[in-house]
This record gives structure tokens, sequence and C-alpha cells, in this order.
């Protein structure tokens, strides 16, 4: 969907108090402020707004603490959580050696963000309930199909960060806010299954979009890529292999979803190629906003971006950043001799020794850095505001590489058609020109770490297939603790929720 939109309908759901990540809690509730939406949504342009609005979390980066995929890299063991020293950038270094509790992490954030964005979806699918002159039965229905896959979005980022959570499919009323409690994650995934099997089944979605004028908003594949990765969290196998399969069409061929393998891995991650034929979910980031630091919880540009960048630097290809989520030794060295190192990791320290760049190492710095998401020179934002918070490049948060992987491991795990899960996983490695291997779990696995690293993928899937606590152990894994993070500290204060185990 078009940032300018979204910026100009951030602004109207801030003031309408639809649910403001700048709250102190996100059941708090200006009576006020509800009292003027209700007002609001009388004609189809309104209706779009809020709409719109109900997208927009999804690109927020965060506030103090910065909840983004920045986080779920330090969190795995691709990545530290570097930064200046290891009281720096808490929001990465409390992930990486699981030292989070109530109060001091990146959840704030992530609970912010995901709630606002359904209270957002619950208050425009309440609205359209009801007779709004000119809007047509057709667009009404496309905008309930938008609206329930975010909701499915926002709660699957829930359930799986943090378990049990509130559950709530209507706007609160203000008598109950405090008596809210967090319902099962089994009833959470089947709301999410709810939601996404009915904006799939409505046939409402379009196959395709303009990227041009679109980008962003939600189509058929984009739904269906979400339920099959859905199910698989599920350990749903059949499930999964059959809606991924949908996605992903023959391996190799462009299915009904315009959905094709990029053909040279090192253009998937430029800021000047979005929306490319392999990007299913893909949230956008502008440099147009002009984004300050006195707003970062509405920041438009990518924000990790500027946390990835070597401290102090001085020399080609990079400007400065943070430090943050240096590469690992073992990604390092599990990535060395594959054709996607270049494209993955900034090797900054060939840079250095080679007399060409300077930089201050920071906290478990290893010279190598995030290349995907690098703060690029080329790209550098040239409008007014902070480079640090309007750097361009959007983030792809689900591709069809990503896809093929996922349905190959469901028919494995399924005891489905091996032959199938094995063209699956080869395309991605031919598609770098790689030899072809046996689809065997550990195979998948191993190339689900090199394909996706860095983009936020390690971490989940460590802890739903059960490896987190032997993989992570040395970072201070507790098996039982850290699957989920902590409930916010103020969302307990004067409420019914419960705190997770062992926090």
């Amino acid at each position: 969907m078009k940032k300018q939109q979204i910026i100009y309908t951030a602004l109207l759901a801030t003031s309408l108090q639809l649910l403001s990540s700048c709250q102190e809690s996100f059941l708090d509730v200006d009576t006020k402020a509800t009292q003027v939406e209700t007002n609001y949504y009388k004609n189809p342009e309104e209706v779009f707004n809020g709409l719109v609005a109900a997208y927009d979390p999804m690109g927020w980066e965060g506030t103090a603490q910065y909840g983004n995929f920045a986080c779920l890299n330090a969190a795995s063991d691709d990545c530290y959580g570097g930064g200046g020293s290891s009281s720096d950038v808490p929001f990465l270094n409390t992930m990486d050696a699981f030292t989070l509790d109530a109060a001091n992490g990146p959840q704030l954030d992530f609970w912010e963000k995901d709630f606002a964005g359904i209270s957002r979806v619950n208050t425009i699918l309440n609205k359209m309930e009801g007779t709004i002159p000119g809007l047509s039965e057709p667009v009404k229905k496309r905008y309930a199909a938008e609206a329930k896959f975010l909701r499915a979005y926002y709660y699957f980022e829930l359930v799986r960060l943090f378990g049990k959570v509130p559950m709530f499919t209507a706007p609160l009323e203000t008598g109950e806010i405090y008596n809210v409690t967090q319902a099962t994650p089994e009833a959470v995934y089947a709301q999410i299954e709810k939601d996404l099997t009915e904006a799939v089944a409505e046939t409402n979605l379009p196959d395709k979009i303009v990227a041009a004028t679109d980008g962003g908003r939600v189509t058929a594949g984009m739904a269906r890529a979400l339920l099959g990765k859905v199910y698989l969290f599920e350990k749903k196998w059949a499930k999964a292999a059959e809606l991924l399969a949908q996605v992903n069409g023959t391996p190799g061929a462009t299915n009904k979803y315009g959905y094709q393998l990029v053909k040279n891995f090192n253009d998937l991650f430029k800021p000047d190629n979005p929306f490319s034929s392999e990007s299913i979910i893909e949230i956008p980031h502008t440099s147009i906003a002009a984004s300050g630091w006195g707003n970062t919880s509405k920041v438009e540009g990518l924000v990790a971006s500027k946390m990835f960048g070597p401290r102090s630097y001085n020399g080609p290809e990079y400007y400065s950043g943070w430090g943050g989520c240096p590469i690992t030794p073992g990604l390092y060295n599990a990535l060395h001799y594959d054709p996607r190192f270049k494209a993955t990791v900034a090797d900054v320290d060939s840079l250095v020794k080679a007399k060409k760049a300077t930089y201050i190492p920071g906290y478990q710095d290893t010279g190598h850095f995030i290349q995907k998401y690098a703060p690029l020179k080329v790209f550098e934002s040239k409008g007014a505001g902070p480079s640090a918070l309007n750097y361009p490049q959007n983030y792809i948060e689900m591709r069809l590489a990503d896809t093929y992987l996922m349905e190959a491991e469901a028919l494995v795990q399924g005891g489905g058609d091996l032959a199938r899960a094995a063209t699956l996983l080869n395309a991605v490695r031919a598609r770098v020109g790689l030899n072809s291997v046996a689809a065997t779990l550990e195979n998948i696995y191993k190339e689900r770490r090199l394909e996706l690293a860095t983009e936020g993928h390690r971490w989940y899937d460590l802890v739903r297939t059960g490896r987190a606590a032997t993989m992570l152990a040395s970072e201070g894994f507790v098996a039982g603790k850290n699957e989920l993070l902590p409930i916010p500290l103020p969302e307990l204060n004067n409420t019914k929720l419960v705190q997770n185990p062992q926090y």
C-alpha cells in the first residue's frame, strides 16, 4: 500500500485514538477520542483511510526498544547483540543473552504494535457491519478480507512471541478493559485460522496487485502463504503442504500469483528493487516522511539499517551505525564458501585489513555485519530528517524461497511427496549454483539457515522445531522459559494478565 497513504492515515488514526503505541498500555482508552471516532467512517474514503491505518503498525519500528526483526536476529545463533557495550542497545543484548525480564527488553514494542493493529482492525470491521453510503458490496468484501488477514498477522506474531495473550475480535467497551484475560495459544491459533480461511475462501482478494500503487497490500497469495505458515507452526503438516503448494505452484515457474524466484540472489535486497517477483509479504519503508527522533514509534524508514552499520565507520560502501547484530563465527563459517556469502555478510574486517576503511569495534565485534539490510551509502536518505530513521529499504518478511522450504519441510514431516520436496529444496539451491541434495529435515533446516540468514526467521525456526534449547544453550537460553518473551510490565499493572513461566 502506498506509503503516502499510510503516513497520512497514521496521523488520522492517532488523532482518533484507535490505539496509539505511545500509550502506556494497550488497554488505556481515551473516552473523548473514542467519541470523535464514532463520527468517522461515513463514506468509502473514510473507510479506506481506516483500512490503511490498520496496515500501518506492520511497519512500526518501535519506540525506545525497537521491537523489530533485528531483535529476532540477536536471539538466534546467527548474530550477537552488539552495540557499544553490554548495556548498549538493550533491546538487542537482552534478547541475545536471554536476560529479559518484565521491565527490560523489546517486548513492550512488539506488544503495542500488534495490539494497535488488532484494535484498528476490529474497529474497521465493526464499522463495516453497518450501511455505509457509496461503499459497494465487492469493495466492502475485499476490505473485510484484508482486515481479517491483518488481524491474523498481528495475532500470529503475538502468539509466537508471548503464548497466552488477550484475544478480542470486537472493540472493547471502556468498562471491560481492565478485566481482559488471556486466551490459550490453541484458541488464538483457531482465531487466526478462522480469519485467514475466511479471507481466502471469500475469493475477494486479487491474485495480483500493481506494486507501484498498491505494493504491500494483501493478495490471495499472501493470505494462503500466511495460512500455510500458520499450519506449519501448528505441525498440521498436510494442511501446510496443501496451502503452500497453492502458493508455490510448479517450482521454478511463474505461478498464478506472479511469484517466481529472482534469478540473481544479490538483487533481492536492493532498495531500488522493491516488490520483486519473489516477494510475498513485504513491508514498505520510505525516506520521504522525514521522521525524527521525537516520533520514533511511527518512523517510516527502516531503523534496523542504522542498527546494523559499523560504529564510527569511515570508508566505502556503508555509512556508520550502532554496531548491532554482528555476525557470529558460526554463521560466518557456515556461509563462508556459500554463493550467498557476499549478499549476506558485510565483511568489514577485510576492508580494514586492506586499509580501505576504519571503524570502532563494539561489543561482541567480529568484523562481520549484516549485508542484506546494511546502510548502503548509495541509498542513504537525501531528504529532511536524520538518515538513521529514514532509510528507504523495505523489509521482506516472507518470500518464495521461504515458502518453498516450508512446503518441503511439511512434506517430509507429514510423509508426503518426497520427490516434490526435493524439487522445492533444490530449486532454492540451483538458483545460486549449488548441487542437488536429498530432501531430509537436516538438509532443509540447513538450507533455511543459509538462504534466510539475518532475515528474522532463525530464532522462530529453532523454537518451533525444538532445537533452541540445544543450539542456544551457550547463549543462556533456558528451556521452558525463553521460548516466549515476558508479558510487558506495564500490561500487568491493574489488569488480570498473568506473567509467562519463570519470568
